[in-house]
This record gives structure tokens, sequence and C-alpha cells, in this order.
């Protein structure tokens, strides 16, 4: 029995950020299940506790809603395609930019998509979202994922079937289906993809000049997740101020790490205009270093 924890212990420390955040959506799907099956509860309300009010009133009784209605899903076909989708997402995240970031623009789509949910409720409570009710689903962090790579390489080819069509148009399509989508039985959920719409095209023209706008998303997951870091009380190693700030006023793992990110943005430039085959053997083995 311990070999067999091991193992599984050893697996799931391999897996990727976005493998994990597939398995908590579909272990979460699980959970609704067995609590609508094995008690009194519907499976509409099996994960009442996760999902996102429209109402502000209700939503600052349960903050946590904002993130956790993204883990949230009732229905099969809503969490199968979030989670292929996301998979698939994932793999080209890994592979051309760094998992914070990655994050950042997942968890940020999903909290613009809240936002948008609860704003067009609280302008227009007799609108269209009048007799909808909760929020929930992981669609607008992956639809935020989606429309930042198709923002940020536009022009980079991907095959359909029989024929190769530019992510700028895929991005487009998504949008349109968004619009398209407020009227009809699922309106609450497409102002959510809305919400993650922006905030994917956003995300992508700033970093495009350069500018992070998750930097401090990220800073305050980083202050959240070291309450819960193990660190020594009886250990202070003290650096040299002059060493860690001689890179114009930043350290030098900033330094490197900004250096990187500007030779990704170079070659998927060139991946951009002229393919992936075009990259030298020096460029595909740095995408591969970087993306591990």
């Amino acid at each position: 029995m311990t070999s067999l924890t091991q193992d599984i212990q050893g697996k799931l420390k391999r897996l990727t950020a976005f493998e994990k955040i597939i398995a908590a959506n579909v272990a979460i799907y699980i959970i609704g299940w067995f609590v609508a099956n094995f008690s009194a509860v519907s499976r509409n309300q099996s994960l009442e506790w996760l999902v996102l009010p429209k109402e502000f009133s209700e939503f600052i009784f349960k903050p946590w809603s904002i993130i956790t209605y993204g883990f949230a899903h009732v229905d099969f076909w809503h969490l199968f395609f979030n989670v292929f989708v996301l998979y698939f997402i994932g793999r080209s995240f890994s592979n051309l930019f760094n998992i914070k970031l990655s994050l950042n623009v997942y968890f940020l789509g999903i909290i613009s998509g809240a936002l948008a949910y609860m704003l067009a409720y609280a302008l227009f409570p007799g609108g269209i979202l009048k007799f909808t009710g909760a929020l929930l689903g992981a669609s607008a962090g992956v639809r935020a994922a989606l429309i930042f790579l198709c923002a940020y390489m536009p022009n980079y080819e991907v095959r359909l079937i029989t024929f190769n069509i530019k992510l700028m148009y895929i991005g487009l399509v998504l949008v349109v289906l968004d619009l398209l989508g407020l009227f009809s039985g699922n309106a609450g959920g497409n102002i959510a993809h809305l919400g993650g719409d922006v905030l994917g095209f956003f995300y992508a023209t700033q970093l495009k000049k350069g500018i992070d706008i998750g930097k401090g998303f990220e800073r305050i997951m980083d202050s959240f997740s070291s309450l819960f870091s193990k660190k020594s009380p009886l250990k202070t190693v003290h650096k040299s101020k002059r060493k860690t700030k001689a890179y114009a006023g930043h350290t030098k793992d900033e330094f490197n790490e900004f250096n990187k990110q500007k030779q990704i943005d170079i070659i998927l430039d060139k991946i951009s205009k002229s393919g992936y085959e075009s990259l030298s053997k020096e460029e595909k083995e740095f995408l591969f270093r970087s993306g591990k």
C-alpha cells in the first residue's frame, strides 16, 4: 500500500500545472456527482458552495467563489469540452511561456469572467440575466487563454483537418460566437466568455509591448502560497544589496527572466511570420528548454 501511495504521489508531482487544474476539475465533478446521487441534494445544488452568485449582495458572503466557480461543472459535456481544450492550451503555453505567466492568464480570465457576469446583472437586472442562475465552469479561463494565444501570435497557422488557418481568424470566430450567444439560453455563460476574451486580448497586446499586467496578481498569489510554505525560523540568509540590485534596479533572476522572455518573443515572432519549421535547431532547443 505504501508503495502504491508513493507511486501515486510521484505521478501527481510530475503533472504540469494545467494538468493539475484538469485533475481538480474532474475530481470536483465526481464529488458533486456523489453528493447528488447519495443525498437529497439535486445535481444543480451539489456544488452550491463553489458557484458564483450573480448578485453582489450574495457574493460578499462567499468571495472565494470568484475563483472556485471555475472548478465547478455539473454537466459532463461542459466539463469534457473545457478540460479537452485546456489540455492542448496547456501544452502550447508550456512550450512558449513560463508557467507563472500561463497561470496568470488563466486565473485572471476566470476572475474577469466573474466580474463581467456580476456587472452585467448589476447594470441590467431585468435584462438577459433575469432568469439565469449562478455561474459555474472553467470556460472564461479557457477563453482567456485561447484569445491570448490568438492575439499574441495572430499570424501563426494551425492545421484544421484539411487546411491551415491563422490564429487571428480562430479568435475572431470565437468572439463572434460569444456575442451571438448573448441571445441564447446561456447568455450568462457567454457574458463570462466575453470577460475572458477581453482579458486574454488585453494581456497579449500589453505583453507584446513588454508589460506583464499579471505581475500584481502573481505577487498576491506568491504571498498567499508563502503562508503555507515551510520555512525554518532559525536560519536567515543575508544577501549583498550591491549584488542583487546590480541590474538597473532589478535582481539578477529578474534580469535573466526578462532576457529569456525577450528571446522567446523573437522566436514567436519568427514562427508567426514563417512557421515553426523556419526555426534553427538551436532555436527549437531553446523553446523546448524554456517550456520545461
